[in-house]
């Protein structure tokens, strides 16, 4: 897995198993391979590149992750069945039937040795569908025992069955902003939300942030880094605040947009994983709002692997030919069974 608040490279070795038609997990290794200074720039700036550059760098970015996964699988001498790789979205777009996640699977799979599985998206925005997110069939299938799914990331997303369907979407942006205000102060994010803390809401920019109209679109609905970016960072042109307080304000907008969906759809038993599951004072704020709900935090493996767990699964439903892209979530025209696959 690699994120949209690009904290590095997660790779985590799971096992799957079914018992009594249920499916078990194990996460036995995981670990967070931090980006060079020159790959964040790369990464960075790779959407305004030019169509060889872009080329160039998906290759030499499956090279990387081939060779990060088979240091890894040395490291910790796993025998491995094959390689589920997300890669990094560059692009998502999927009103223009547009979604692009780089890291070649070939090149992944050459240079690790290992059997790939990757482009999950690619298919479900090729049938109408957002392509996002697709965490929600291990949701189902993993945690159902859970009202609801909370992943706070570089985007918060959701994912809870309605009636008889299983229905997710991204709610707002998360640490994708609030990583991008706290390294104005020299900070590569905002530990436990202590920065935030120490500032105070701008009622004007609290309500202007409230008032964007993705907030009031209906589901299927999904987020993008251009958009993220786009719209944010003008919500915020007229303002002259300090990082503080524009942090203060972006947690409270936050913790509101989050409660918002868990008040209106009467959510109590939510798991909450994602970098953002470790900011106290973002939970706070949510917890405040949220009321009686029962916000639950697990363990630390769990809240920083679980995306790279699911990713692990799909990659299994995928050999299986199982759906593993669900049509209530995505809004595409029927559920599908994504990834493309490199054999060794």
């Amino acid at each position: 897995m690699s994120g949209t608040s690009l904290d590095g490279v997660d790779i985590a070795y799971c096992v799957f198993e079914k018992i009594d038609n249920k499916w078990q997990y194990t996460i036995v290794e995981a670990e967070t391979i931090p980006y060079t200074n020159k790959w964040l720039k790369r990464l960075k700036e790779l959407e305004n590149s030019d169509g060889l550059t872009f080329n160039i760098t998906h290759i030499e970015y499956g090279r990387l992750l081939g060779l990060l996964v088979k240091k890894f699988i040395r490291k910790h001498r796993l025998k491995v069945d094959y390689i589920a790789s997300h890669g990094h979205t560059i692009f998502h777009q999927p009103e223009k039937r547009m979604t692009v996640q780089i890291g070649s699977g070939a090149s992944i799979a050459a240079n690790s040795g290992v059997s790939t599985i990757c482009d999950f998206r690619s298919l479900d925005v090729a049938l109408g569908g957002h392509g996002a997110p697709l965490v929600p069939i291990g949701d189902e299938l993993l945690f159902g025992k859970y009202d609801a799914c909370l992943n706070i990331g570089g985007i918060s997303n959701i994912s809870y069955r309605q009636r008889a369907s299983r229905i997710a979407y991204d709610i707002s942006p998360a640490n994708m902003i609030l990583n991008y205000m706290a390294q104005m102060k020299g900070y590569s994010y905002d530990v436990g939300g202590h920065l935030a803390q120490s500032g105070k809401v701008d009622k004007e920019l609290y309500a202007t942030l409230n008032n964007i109209a993705y907030y009031r679109k209906p589901y299927p609905k999904s987020l993008g880094k251009e958009w993220v970016f786009g719209e944010f960072l003008s919500c915020i042109q007229e303002y002259k605040l300090s990082v503080e307080d524009y942090l203060r304000t972006f947690v409270e907008h936050i913790a509101f947009q989050i409660a918002t969906v868990v008040l209106k759809e009467k959510l109590h038993k939510i798991l909450i994983t994602g970098g953002g599951a470790k900011n106290k004072f973002l939970i706070e704020r949510i917890q405040f709002f949220a009321k009686e709900s029962q916000l639950i935090i697990p363990e630390d493996k769990l809240v920083e692997y679980k995306e790279a767990l699911i990713f692990a699964f799909l990659g299994l439903l995928r050999l299986q030919q199982t759906p593993n892209c669900l049509k209530s979530v995505t809004g595409a025209n029927q559920d599908n069974c994504g990834g493309a696959i490199y054999c060794t």
